[in-house]
């Protein structure tokens, strides 16, 4: 039996003597591992952790998020974030669909890092596979972020102002964080650390969605005072889906199937597992009983904080991250956020800001200082690299951790706003009181479940809940409703 042409060696075209069949076939999983954590995981848990009446909103927002990511960044995003240099921070706008592009080797051209004499430090980074596949791996990255920064704005947001948003900020605030920070931007050859996206995902995307909350305005009073989740079950079906992805999430960014990416894995694995441990005794103990939506919190904010160190740290570290990630974004959420007057006022729906902000700098900065030299020397392209609890230059990366947190505070604040304030001047960032009042129905005219009442509607003139036949009755007979 005769071999099939894609498997001759390097006799076919598509089989380039450059290919790496495993780094690209990991790749290409990684990819759909992390998008599986948006679309069915973070739809999933976002349409049944919200009250009923939000749950298809929820959802949809999410699923919106998705697609229209996608198309921005094929056209013009990806190579804002991965491509040529325009600015310090962000990359020259061009499409990314062309085939000579796209079957080309994968290459980050603006990532060459030199040392100060102008020699090449580290060449520039050439994974062995295609173009198309870093591309796609990239997109899934940039449109999670986006679904991220949604779950700020649950219950109240536009559904036409989101759907300006997502683009907008896209284009003015994702792909300078990527490009600064990974793309061979100006925080990438100082030698600033973010492994898999602490910074670039996870704190962009809590101070985006509390900044963005802010304008938006808060959910009804009535909403903000009673939200419980629709089907637990459901939120533990999109919860384990987010945690299993993250395997393609810290695993595929050395772009490459190698011991770091194993390494990274398993340290994912250990610091989720440890942090919501912690916040589960945490919620015992102060509150006598496990809350099952805290130990989803944990969970998150443990994948959160070892993002930005997931290859460079120890299995222990990931332990001491795993305490810290499962206590302190506790602390700040059930003690410091009922006693700031800020945070009462602006109503981040699923905490973002603290799963994911107060997460990702407390990731970011303990990578700081427990960054392992030979870890490091695996993935980054700074020579010498450390943690602060390693000596030499350990000192200054913690410094330098600090300083890329406050870029990336400072930026998403300042581009959120910005967006917002447009888009007001175009439409109304928030649902009217009829929609808030009613939800799903009014935005969409349609409800997730039709369990209460066997589909009853609501009338908002009558004040009152009616099922289509008794509508399609009275109209027949001329009966006026009184509901």
């Amino acid at each position: 039996m005769s071999v099939p042409v894609a498997y001759q060696g390097n006799t076919s075209a598509a089989v380039a003597d450059w290919l790496n069949k495993g780094d690209n076939a990991w790749q290409m999983i990684s990819a759909t591992l992390v998008g599986m954590q948006s679309m069915p995981g973070l739809v999933i848990l976002y349409g049944s952790i919200v009250k009923k009446k939000w749950a298809v909103n929820s959802a949809f927002m999410a699923l919106y998020a998705f697609a229209a990511v996608w198309i921005c960044w094929v056209t013009w995003a990806y190579n804002m974030s991965f491509g040529d240099k325009l600015l310090p921070f962000w990359g020259k706008a061009k499409p990314a669909l062309g085939q000579k592009f796209l079957i080309k080797q994968a290459e980050l051209p603006a990532t060459t890092h030199y040392y100060h004499d102008g020699n090449v430090e580290t060449g520039m980074a050439t994974p062995y596979y295609p173009m198309a596949s870093m591309v796609y791996f990239q997109c899934v990255f940039a449109a999670i972020t986006l679904i991220l920064l949604a779950g700020s704005l649950l219950g109240r947001m536009n559904i036409k102002a989101w759907m300006l948003f997502v683009p907008l900020w896209l284009t003015f605030s994702y792909t300078i964080g990527a490009f600064s920070l990974w793309g061979g931007g100006f925080l990438y050859h100082w030698g600033v650390i973010d492994y898999s996206g602490g910074y670039v995902i996870h704190l962009s995307s809590g101070i985006a969605g509390f900044t963005a909350a802010y304008w938006v305005g808060p959910r009804s009073t009535k909403d903000r005072e009673r939200f419980p989740p629709n089907n637990v079950l459901l939120m533990l079906t999109g919860a384990g889906l987010l945690w299993m992805g993250w395997a393609g999430f810290n695993g595929g960014d050395p772009y490459s199937a190698n011991i770091d990416s194993s390494l990274a894995v398993l340290n994912t694995n250990i610091c989720a597992a440890t942090s919501l441990l912690v916040w589960t005794c945490l919620d015992v103990i102060f509150f006598k009983k496990p809350s099952v939506i805290g130990a989803v919190q944990g969970m998150i904010t443990g994948l959160v904080c070892i993002t930005p160190g997931a290859g460079l740290v120890q299995g222990w570290a990931a332990i001491v991250m795993g305490v810290l990630s499962g206590s302190i974004p506790w602390f700040t959420m059930m003690i410091v956020h009922k006693r700031s007057r800020l945070l009462q006022q602006v109503d981040d729906t699923l905490g973002v800001f603290h799963t994911h902000a107060v997460a990702g700098f407390l990731g970011g900065a303990t990578t700081g200082l427990l960054a392992e030299p030979t870890l490091c020397a695996l993935f980054l392209p700074v020579t010498n690299s450390r943690g602060g609890f390693y000596g030499g230059v350990g000192g200054v990366q913690f410094l330098k951790q600090l300083v890329g947190a406050l870029f990336v505070v400072g930026w998403n604040i300042v581009a959120t706003t910005i967006i917002c304030l447009v888009i007001r001047l175009v439409m109304p960032l928030r649902m009217s009181e009829e929609q808030l009042t009613i939800g799903d129905d009014a935005v969409h005219g349609e409800e997730a479940y039709a369990l209460w009442g066997d589909g009853e509607k609501y009338d908002s003139t009558r004040h009152g809940w009616y099922s289509d036949e008794t509508q399609h009755n009275a109209v027949a007979t001329g009966v006026t409703l009184n509901v």
